[in-house]
């Protein structure tokens, strides 16, 4: 069977398994007793281990399944997580994000065998261990040797022959206690023999299958071989298990036939009183196993305690579903270009729309009108759903971010602590997945040229550990990232003198800068202020582009600092790149469109208000005074307006500035759709792409950023 097919799903859950790690372990650092925690990260290692040997991965499978051995330890209280073993476990996860690089490449796991991290996991084990009466930790290779004993030697492993039958399974005095009070309640109990094709492939897969359609109507006490044995094959072509339910013996053999590659089932009562009894501890370490919880007394804990089947179909399936856990996935993964492709019809249908609105007006014919009405009340939902799929919340971007500044608090000998709020804040999946590496630069930024030393810190009466911030909010029609620290803040003086060292102006323009002005240097490709190239900071690589990947989403960063105490990075960004309202204006003979969550206000301004500061034009707007700029100047065309009529002026808004934009005639507000220029346009930066108007006519959409 060809399991490539399979690689996206393996990767998209890969990638989900590995931030829930990242997020638990970050959480057991700081309480490494919450149980809650180690059980997720064994279910996700557990999982991620099945997915794997599912794929044949099997480098990143003895990786997780060390991991896993570990934590089922830690779950049967045999050892306690160190700070120290948190490193090693981090440093595994890393390892493991590695294969899944490798796989996303080039569909190869590479061939590093991390034996290195594999001793430290077995040291970790190791270390815990008391005396000979301890579970053995050795490394898997090890342990799979006595499981296969063991099984021989319980007796209903499977014979020379490979047969399996549910009548012999030996049952531990904890499991046949649970059968025996769920006989008592009512419930039925049913012994269930499955056989799978000779030809079959993926046994485990069909074993998964089987575990999950039953659990689904009842609870698998115990299975022979234990589920670990049948996540990792090492089984022939039958296993057997024991079912407590109120469904029918036909409904069972329905779900297992069901299964494809399944041969045939054996479903019968089963008594549990006439079980034989499980082997003493020398002769049964399968049933202590590390990830065998299905024979362990697991079978009558809370359900919570026990793995969740790997969603990658090779994982195995012991009891009931997870407390807490939605039994039924009601998402769906869909590629994004299927998405842009709806986003495009939609599209097409706002111009459709917008043509028969303009062709009403036209004609004057009033009869259409009701139906224009409706079919702008249908694109209008349609739009909005088509919108809400594509939003997804931010909180994808940021789940990385905690991870990292524990690493740069070592890496920097810095106290430092992050504050996230907002993180389920949604934006359009196209600038979310864009977003990260510009937040990155901010925290590492702030981590690295904002948080102080300890002593200076105390010297300055501050709190020993740093403060860094990320703060992300709706905003109108935009949504707004704040990334800011408690720290030293940015010297103006000392940007403005690197400035003209590094010959980025002279000394006579910095001369006439202001501290904004200074500051907004740093925005500069190639410009750091560290004095000694480091790892994390220091060449020059960062804010510019923290501003050029901004600027390409259609969105702003500003910056807010004060000497002494810290700075604010202010990113701003549209919640979507694809449908906007919109400003109409006529500009000479041309129309054009200025985005509507730009816009503070439109004024009718009196050329005799017109003032001059250091020979620009100037208004004095309600107390501010704001800069005009002549978008027919600015555009090189003509102005339809009388040089002493009164000038309509569109006020802009770019962060906490202000600026007048005058145009000759307004027509109002639209909904429009945004379609890119291409390559060929990109000098220049007042046109950020353009639409198709109702009549058909083409208007060019204005970014009033690039004015100021």
């Amino acid at each position: 069977m060809d399991v490539s097919q399979y690689l996206s799903v393996f990767l998209d859950e890969a990638k989900e398994h590995l931030q829930s790690l990242n997020d638990n372990i970050m959480t057991l650092e700081q309480d490494p007793e919450n149980e809650d925690c180690i059980n997720e990260i064994f279910r996700s290692a557990h999982s991620m281990k099945g997915m794997a040997g599912t794929m044949g991965y099997t480098r990143m499978q003895n990786l997780t399944h060390d991991m896993e051995d570990v934590f089922s330890d830690v779950r049967a209280g045999k050892i306690k997580i160190k700070s120290a073993d948190i490193d090693v476990l981090l440093q595994c996860l890393d390892a493991i994000q590695g294969y899944v690089d490798n796989i996303t490449e080039n569909q190869d796991e590479g061939t590093d065998e991390h034996q290195n991290i594999i001793k430290s996991l077995a040291d970790i084990r190791n270390g815990g261990a008391s005396g000979g009466d301890a579970a053995p930790a050795a490394p898997a290779a090890e342990a799979a040797a006595p499981k296969e004993e063991a099984a021989s030697a319980d007796g209903p492993a499977p014979g020379a022959d490979g047969t399996q039958d549910y009548r012999a399974i030996r049952l531990d005095p904890s499991v046949k206690s649970t059968l025996e009070e769920a006989k008592s309640q009512g419930k039925k109990l049913y012994g269930v023999t499955v056989h799978i094709e000779e030809s079959c492939i993926l046994k485990a897969a069909r074993g998964f299958l089987v575990f999950k359609g039953l659990e689904e109507i009842g609870e698998i006490a115990v299975s022979e071989p234990n589920t670990q044995d049948i996540e990792d094959e090492k089984f022939e072509y039958s296993f057997s298990l024991i079912l407590i339910t109120d469904e029918s013996k036909e409904k069972i053999e329905e779900i297992v036939k069901a299964v494809s590659e399944v041969e045939s089932c054996e479903v019968g009562e089963y008594d549990p009183s006439g079980a034989k009894p499980a082997e003493e501890k020398e002769t049964a370490p399968a049933a202590e196993a590390p990830a065998a919880p299905a024979q362990a007394p697991a079978a009558a804990a809370p359900a919570a305690n026990k793995p969740a089947p790997a969603a990658g179909g090779g994982g195995g399936a012991g009891g009931k579903k997870p407390v807490g856990k939605p039994v039924v996935n009601r998402t769906v993964r869909v590629d994004i270009e299927k998405l842009d492709v709806l986003m495009n019809l939609v599209s097409e249908l706002i111009i459709a729309k917008n043509s028969l609105i303009s062709a009403a007006n036209t004609s004057g014919v009033s009869n259409v009108n009701e139906q224009i009405e409706y079919l702008e009340s249908v694109t209008t939902n349609l739009h909005e759903s088509v919108m809400k799929v594509r939003m997804v919340p931010i909180e994808s971007v940021l789940q990385k971010f905690p991870r990292m500044i524990r690493d740069l608090n070592k890496t920097l000998n810095k106290k430092m602590e992050l504050t996230m709020t907002g993180e389920d804040t949604e934006m359009d999946r196209t600038v979310v997945d864009e977003i990260g590496d510009p937040l990155m630069h901010l925290i590492r930024n702030s981590a690295d040229h904002g948080i102080e030393n300890a002593e200076l810190r105390a010297q300055r009466g501050k709190p020993e550990v740093g403060q860094i911030f990320l703060h992300a909010f709706q905003d109108g029609n935009s949504v707004v990232i704040e990334v800011g620290d408690d720290g030293n803040g940015i010297d103006a003086e000392a940007v403005k003198n690197k400035a003209i060292e590094k010959g980025v102006v002279s000394p006579e323009q910095a001369a006439l800068l202001t501290e904004k002005q200074c500051v907004e240097l740093l925005f500069h490709p190639g410009f750091s202020t560290a004095k000694v190239v480091s790892e994390i900071s220091g060449r020059g690589v960062g804010l510019d582009v923290v501003k050029s990947k901004v600027e390409s989403l259609s969105g702003e960063v500003t910056v807010k600092t004060k000497l002494g105490e810290g700075s604010t990075w202010v990113i701003r960004l549209p919640l979507t790149l694809a449908i906007i309202q919109a400003l109409m204006v006529i500009i000479g003979q041309e129309k054009y469109a200025i985005p509507l969550d730009s816009i503070q206000s439109i004024e009718d301004v009196s050329p005799k208000d017109i003032k001059f500061v250091e020979n620009k034009e100037v208004i004095n707007l309600r107390g501010s005074v704001l800069p005009l700029v002549r978008l027919n100047e600015v555009l090189d065309t003509n102005s339809t307006r009388e040089p002493d009529e009164d000038m309509v002026v569109v006020i802009a808004r770019k962060g906490d500035q202000l600026a007048g934009l005058v145009i000759d005639e307004l027509m109002g507000q639209q909904e429009i759709v945004i379609k890119p220029l291409g390559k060929y346009t990109n000098k220049c930066k007042l046109i950020s792409g353009a639409t198709i108007l109702g009549d058909g006519e083409i208007a060019l959409i204005l970014d009033t950023n690039s004015i100021f």
